[in-house]
């Protein structure tokens, strides 16, 4: 739990909510947790404005604003990479959870949600926007960087179901193996999926 604290004092955060009372919920859970609010906006065009001037390092957007809804804001906001956006949405817009991942967003919260909703969904959409980062560096085509996503995501799970990581560790082994051996992640990846098939691999250094 330290260690997530002391991440999150390093957290900066804009908030785009057209609810005032939502909002102020929100910003004090924020701040509760050792995450810094450092812009609050009600509509989504406040929020596109606030996130480039800003540069936080996450950006929570409910669905439903004037001016510019949270998904096409969270269009702008992630296609641009200026940071993981997480999409606050209610119980009646669950069916706008794949359109709010195909905007780019990293996380979702279901509303009404609580604090021990919050702090799950800031880490989650942190630590999948460090990995995507990560994988892009390594190759400039879309095409292998989604090979590389795919061999990624399939070596996690075979670390996670073998050796009990969670998904974050699984991501900081093989990026952490492929800087000590001079490989790519792809590379590491594959090695990880044919040595747990065959039961051969060793157990990785913690």
């Amino acid at each position: 739990m330290a260690e997530t604290q002391t991440d999150a004092a390093r957290r900066r955060v804009l908030i785009a909510e057209d609810e005032a009372l939502i909002r102020l919920d929100l910003a004090e859970m924020l701040i509760e947790e050792g995450y810094d609010v450092v812009g609050e906006a009600g509509d989504g065009e406040t929020a596109v404005r606030l996130a480039e001037e800003l540069k936080p390092d996450l950006v929570i957007l409910d669905i439903k604003m004037p001016i510019m809804d949270g998904l096409a804001a969270a269009e702008r906001i992630a296609g641009n990479r200026i940071a993981p956006v997480i999409i606050l949405t209610a119980f009646s817009q669950r069916d706008l959870v794949e359109r709010a991942r195909a905007a780019g967003a990293m996380a979702y919260l279901v509303k009404p949600f609580q604090k021990s909703d919050l702090v799950p969904a800031v880490e989650i959409a942190l630590s999948r926007y460090s990995e995507i980062a990560a994988l892009e560096s390594e190759v400039a085509g879309l095409t292998d960087r989604l090979e590389i996503r795919k061999a990624v995501e399939r070596a996690k799970g075979a670390l996670m179901t073998t050796y009990g990581m969670t998904e974050p560790q699984a991501f900081k082994w093989i990026q952490r193996t492929a800087m000590d051996h001079r490989l790519t992640m792809k590379e590491v990846a594959e090695r990880i999926l044919a040595e747990t098939a065959g039961g051969e691999m060793a157990q990785p250094a913690s």
